[in-house]
């Protein structure tokens, strides 16, 4: 039997205590619960070679029919470990995306363990929304996002509710939580 890694098992803890558990994206349970999330961990060591990672994970999602396939979290815990660097990363993921011709199909939506929303400082208990164990780069079918907000009509509040979940959870609290997956090795 094959085990996940400790990159991939701190994910999936990630996922289940805190994206879902705290509900941060409502729309992560159904398909976890139905088996529809690829985890898979990069090995890259350097850029280009997580950007083959990532062409390949975009190909693979297109390609999958969504009732067997709906996302993809592609974890890479050695390359980017810099949030500046990551961030810039992201537009060669939205250039990989376009030369794949998946723009309006698939979108790329962005993790880190030192997640900075713009305008915060790096110690603002908000910016642990988008604070995961590792570097992931989260690949969206568009289609799952406007049924996900056609099913819930206020999506634009998701990010409000985020926030002031995250201020009553407080510094204190998301260690805690942070810690049911900083444990796994």
């Amino acid at each position: 039997m094959l085990t996940d890694s400790p990159a991939l098992a701190q994910t999936r803890a990630w996922v289940e205590h805190a994206v879902i558990g705290l509900n941060l994206c409502p729309f992560a349970k159904a398909p976890q619960v139905k088996g529809l999330v690829r985890y898979v961990e990069s090995l890259a060591q350097d850029p280009a070679t997580l950007l083959g990672d990532l062409m390949q994970e975009l190909q693979r999602l297109a390609k999958a029919p969504p009732e067997r396939l709906e996302t993809t979290l592609l974890v890479h815990p050695r390359v980017f470990t810099d949030f500046a660097d990551f961030n810039d990363f992201l537009g060669v993921a939205e250039d990989a995306v376009a030369d794949l011709g998946l723009e309006g199909v698939i979108q790329v939506a962005s993790f880190h363990p030192n997640y900075r929303f713009e305008g915060t400082g790096a110690d603002d208990i908000t910016n642990a929304t988008n604070r995961s164990p590792h570097p992931t780069l989260h690949l969206i079918r568009e289609d799952s996002i406007d049924r996900a907000v056609a099913a819930f009509p206020e999506a634009e509040t998701i990010y409000e509710a985020n926030m002031a979940t995250m201020e009553r959870l407080g510094p204190a609290g998301w260690a805690d939580l942070a810690q049911g997956w900083k444990g796994i090795v």
